[in-house]
């Protein structure tokens, strides 16, 4: 067995595909590249075609230098017509795009029960990834991803763009020096249009699989979080994900938190959070900043360009601001982990436990 070294753009004589799912394999195939010199346009492949994966695909294709090179999802009518928008090959499954080769990154943007072996088999050929969130379902395979990650040395982002909006760093600049003394997050919702959202064992959640994005928020404009304590309401169907939730949450700084979140209203009515500091307050949503009740600025728009663009540069070797790279994530996505358990198991769950 020949085995091309990292990053030699070598093709190795087998293709680990069918290696088992909790291994990590370290061969890489012939979709790896060589990093040393780049094309001038950079070759994507996305894994996963539904709403977030055709948004990023829209982003990416109004890039000068980025090629959409093929589109992988189990369901083939999905991956056909986002495929055909953008002029390229539609595969089956992620296997086969990586088997295709040609690829210098991967977008992945698979439902949370599905997250594990496309990042292993895109890892196998030593390619950088985006991932949406959630990371997974739990935190091994998280771990286990960041891990070799880290090892191999590739750059990798994942899908929080509101830390890319105007109007977080407008509040970082109006918070500093006022340390946070209470915050109060919302993710006041509907249930999403897909069939398996509902289902615990397949979406994990709405604390980790939506509120994750003010909980990412929360550690940017507070701090790290030391214990949580999330109290479920009763479900009106058992088997479902929790329909509402409330929690308390300990900041490491001595601040005082609160998150609500529900999934019962008939449209999204609220996502985002308060924070309250000596003399000032702040309500940030995904578009517009509120300070001190009276002052609306309105972001400028451009945060799910932003969090793209900053991927993309980074996969092309240039100075590259991207603020949640995998290891990072990784801590938001224990946070929220750690509020469902305590949902599930009725107790305070400090976040060094998880």
């Amino acid at each position: 067995m020949r085995l091309a070294p990292i990053f030699s753009g070598q093709v190795a004589d087998i293709c680990p595909v069918n290696a088992p799912s909790n291994m990590f394999c370290f061969i890489p195939r012939k979709c790896g590249i060589s990093r040393t010199v780049f094309p001038t346009t950079t070759r994507i492949g996305i894994i996963g075609a539904g709403n977030v994966a055709a948004r990023h695909a829209d982003v990416l294709s109004g890039f000068s230098d980025v090629t959409i090179v093929g589109i992988a999802d189990t369901d083939p009518r999905r991956s056909g017509a986002l495929a055909e928008r953008h002029g390229c090959p539609a595969y089956g499954s992620h296997t086969d795009l990586l088997d295709a080769g040609g690829l210098d990154a991967v977008y992945i943007c698979v439902p949370p029960f599905a997250h594990g072996n496309p990042e292993q088999d895109v890892l196998s050929c030593n390619l950088p990834f985006f991932v949406e969130k959630p990371l997974s379902l739990d935190l091994s395979t998280a771990e286990k991803i960041a891990t070799e990650i880290d090892r191999r040395g590739l750059p990798s982002a994942v899908g929080h763009h509101w830390r890319y909006l105007d109007i977080v760093d407008q509040a970082r600049e109006v918070l500093a020096n006022r340390p946070v003394r209470l915050a109060l997050g919302h993710w006041l919702d509907k249930v999403p249009p897909v069939g398996w959202w509902l289902k615990p064992e397949m979406s994990g959640g709405q604390l980790v699989e939506q509120a994750v994005h003010v909980l990412d928020l929360a550690r940017v404009l507070v701090g790290e979080v030391t214990m949580v304590h999330a109290v479920p309401a009763e479900n009106a169907t058992d088997g479902e994900v929790d329909r509402a939730t409330a929690a308390v949450l300990r900041f490491a700084g001595g601040a005082a938190g609160m998150l609500a979140a529900t999934s019962l209203l008939a449209r999204k009515h609220r996502a985002g959070l308060e924070v309250h500091a000596e003399g000032v307050s702040l309500d940030l949503s995904e578009d517009r900043l509120l300070v001190d009740g009276e002052t609306t600025v309105q972001d400028g728009g451009a945060a799910k360009v932003r969090v793209d663009r900053t991927f993309i540069d980074a996969v092309q070797g240039k100075e590259a601001d991207v603020r949640v790279p995998y290891r990072e994530a990784l801590k938001t996505h224990r946070l929220a982990l750690a509020l469902a358990r305590s949902a599930a198991e009725g107790r305070p769950v400090s976040t060094p436990d998880v």
